[in-house]
Order: structure tokens, then C-alpha cells, then sequence
């Protein structure tokens, strides 16, 4: 409710702040800032609250099969492949491959001035990157299993959300071609702004990975017979 749309409106202000400082076109006017406010702190967090008053009266989650309080050593991997550092850094090339060619029109039309009409292929793209993260986030987390390495909470999150990572890297190559000015603000409200869509994307995609891998331990564990 409040971490990443707080980001959002605190880099959005300084911004916006700093346009209005050089009497730029592009700055918001104050009553379309109070009106974001309005809408944050009105609608958006009251609607948290409201999922958490009805998630709370759901019924908890309990776990498929009996587990012990110690926690297991973990074994050294024995391959540079097993590593879960690698892992958590290297997989989201997959997923960003799966959707470059059309984060490259995207950003195009909002960096180069460019008409973008293709919404409904942008949909489908989309549910393709969700697929895409889900099948290698559970690849992933199911070979660290195998290597008897049960901490995959954070590992399918962070294996995951790696996408958002390689989105902002590509942000990088594609300021080259833009042929921008040199002044300062240009290059903070660049990567500024792709700081947060890069983020946006590392949440979606790690809740995404996530949520897959809680689905499949579940299934997985909860076949399990035990006499």
C-alpha cells in the first residue's frame, strides 16, 4: 500500500519539482498532484486494507506434510550450475528474451515521440512473460530441491524478478540511440522513470515466480505417502 506506490510519487515529485524549477511544459500542475494524492491515500490504500480484512478471515494455509523446527545444513552445490546466485542472476534472461522485441516498440513510443496502437498483442506478449517466468522459476527451484537446498522463498522471488534487472541494463543500450541533450535532468528523468518501470517489472514477475513455486512445493509435497 505504501512501499512501491510511495517510491512512485516520491521520485514523481522530485521530478516534477525540478521541472517546474526550469518552467518546463512537461510538469504536472498542483491540483492534478493533490488529485494523485486524492487517489492514492482515498482509493488505492483503503482497497489494501479492505483485501486484508477479507484475506484475514480466509483459512490459513497449512502445510502438506509434517516438518521439523531445525532446519537442514544445506550442502555446498558441486556444479557452478547449482549455484542459486547464479541462478537468481542469470534466468531472467529468459523471460526478457521472450518479451524484448516488444519492449523495444514500447519504448519507443514513450521515448521517441512514437504512436503505439498494438495494446492487444501487448496483452498476449504479456501473458507470455508470466508463462515464461512460471516455467523457468519452477525449473529453477525444483533443481535446488534436488540439491537439497530448501530456502526456495526468496529464491523463486529473486529468480524471477531477475527479469526487471535486465530490463533496466537494456534501458541503458537503448538511451544510446535517443540522442539526447546533455543536461543533467535528461539523464535523471530517464532513468529515473525506467528505475521505476524496471522495479514494477521486477515485483510482477518475482510475485509471479513465486506463486507458481508455492502452487507446485505444495502439489509436489502434498503427493508425498507417508506410512
Amino acid at each position: 500500500a505504501v512501499m512501491f506506490p510511495g517510491l512512485c510519487f516520491c521520485i514523481f515529485i522530485f521530478f516534477n519539482t525540478v521541472l517546474a524549477f526550469f518552467h518546463s511544459s512537461g510538469s504536472v500542475p498542483f491540483l492534478d498532484v493533490l488529485l494523485l494524492v486524492f487517489m492514492w491515500c482515498g482509493i488505492s490504500i483503503p482497497l489494501v486494507f479492505l483485501g486484508a480484512f477479507f484475506g484475514y478471515k480466509q483459512q490459513v494455509f497449512t502445510f502438506p506434510t509434517v516438518t521439523s523446527t531445525i532446519a537442514r545444513a544445506i550442502p555446498e552445490p558441486n556444479s557452478m550450475l547449482l549455484n542459486p546466485k547464479l541462478a537468481m542472476v542469470a534466468v531472467g534472461m529468459v523471460p526478457f528474451a521472450a518479451a524484448y522485441v516488444e519492449l523495444f516498440f514500447i519504448m519507443s513510443s514513450l521515448w521517441m515521440d512514437q504512436f503505439y496502437y498494438v495494446f492487444g498483442f501487448t496483452l498476449v506478449v504479456f501473458l507470455i512473460l508470466l508463462i515464461t517466468t512460471s516455467e523457468v522459476t519452477v525449473l529453477m527451484c525444483y533443481q535446488q530441491l534436488c540439491a537439497e537446498n530448501h530456502r526456495w522463498w526468496w529464491f523463486s522471488f529473486i529468480t524471477a524478478g531477475s527479469t526487471g534487472l535486465y530490463t533496466f541494463l537494456y534501458s541503458i543500450v537503448f538511451f544510446q540511440q535517443l540522442n539526447a541533450s546533455n543536461m543533467i535532468i535528461t539523464h535523471l528523468l530517464y532513468f529515473g522513470y525506467m528505475f521505476l518501470l524496471s522495479f514494477a517489472t521486477f515485483l510482477t514477475t518475482g510475485v509471479c515466480g513465486f506463486l507458481t513455486c508455492f502452487v507446485f512445493t505444495r502439489r509436489i509435497f502434498g503427493s508425498i505417502k507417508v506410512d
